[in-house]
């Protein structure tokens, strides 16, 4: 950009001229110099300037030419206007909280990113619309947007965090070196080392409350687990009292499509039979959960559950039995 007197002025049509560029496919350059109110050889410096940028405009000649803004190899800043940094934040917000498939982390990652260069008037914005705005998915548990945010930022900054934890089995204060953050669908989880039991844990977003990062950096551990991995058997075995194994006589890609990753794994065991492992906290709810299931199956672990499926099937063949005696009568 120019450093001359003018420059501020030089610097501030440009912009103009990126957004008007950003808001139409094509323009002349006769249009885009009315409406910048210059001639059009300022237009075409001011082309040349956006290029040395890194932004693609092509140029074409003609009656059906002009000025077009086209995809490059770099992808340089988009100009935002308030209007629409305000709704890209809202909708990130919507899309990490898992109402659009696939996009959650993604999602994160960028509103991290935006939330750094909003400013507090605008954030204030979208802070009060996301809280007015309520979805029907009433299976996904809610996060706070700040944490998430806060959390987002420690694990890309290496910066260390302390928050108070509701666990299943008691609240406390920890300190941790927070790694990734990790979306099943239904929750979000975090990943990260616990200075205090010198162990790396699993957290759940929404039990999480009054998480700061007071500005401490650490290194990154070279023993840190696969994220996925962990969280999912930390979720599906971890922070329960029993855990089964069983036997399923389905291929393993076919077992996958019925059970979700946030359930239980999943191990092949041989081309038609897999290995379901998961966790519970009551054994006649594992039962039911595995009677629902359209395959044969065997229980390896524990020996307790194979009691209570044998005894929940007497009770329903008994039921099934008196159904049939009575349309007979």
């Amino acid at each position: 950009m120019s450093t001359s007197s003018d420059g501020t002025g030089t610097t501030a049509r440009v912009l103009r001229l990126l957004d008007l560029l950003q808001s139409r496919p094509v323009w002349s350059g006769t249009e885009l110099a009315e409406r910048l109110g210059v001639t059009t050889r300022s237009v075409r410096r001011d082309v040349d300037r956006l290029r040395d940028l890194g932004y693609p405009v092509n140029a074409a000649h003609g009656a059906g030419g002009g000025y077009q803004l086209g995809a490059g190899r770099r992808l340089p800043p988009l100009l935002l206007d308030d209007d629409e940094a305000v709704a890209i934040a809202v909708c990130l917000r919507l899309a990490a909280g898992g109402t659009v498939e696939g996009l959650g982390e993604a999602a994160v990652r960028t509103l991290a990113k935006l939330d750094q260069v909003l400013p507090a008037r605008l954030r204030s914005q979208v802070e009060a619309i996301h809280e007015a705005t309520v979805t029907l998915d009433s299976d996904t548990a809610r996060v706070d947007a700040a944490v998430l945010l806060l959390l987002a930022r420690a694990c890309r900054e290496t910066e260390r965090v302390t928050f108070s934890y509701a666990g299943p089995r008691g609240s406390g204060e920890r300190r941790v070196e927070p790694y990734r953050l990790v979306a099943t669908g239904r929750r979000w989880y975090l990943l990260a080392y616990d200075l205090d039991r010198e162990d790396w844990r699993t957290f759940r977003l929404d039990r999480i409350t009054g998480a700061e990062a007071r500005g401490w950096r650490f290194r990154p551990r070279a023993d840190a687990p696969d994220a996925a991995e962990h969280v999912r058997r930390s979720i599906s075995h971890g922070a329960y009292d029993h855990v089964c194994r069983v036997r399923i006589e389905a291929p393993k890609a076919l077992v996958d499509k019925r059970i979700p990753v946030s359930v239980g794994t999943v191990t092949a065991d041989g081309p038609s039979h897999c290995i379901f492992e998961a966790g519970g906290n009551h054994l006649g709810w594992m039962a039911m959960h595995l009677g629902v299931l359209p395959w044969e199956m065997k229980v390896l672990d524990p020996p307790e559950l194979r009691e209570v499926m044998r005894e929940q099937a007497a009770r329903m063949l008994r039921t099934a039995q008196r159904v049939l005696d009575h349309a007979v009568e």
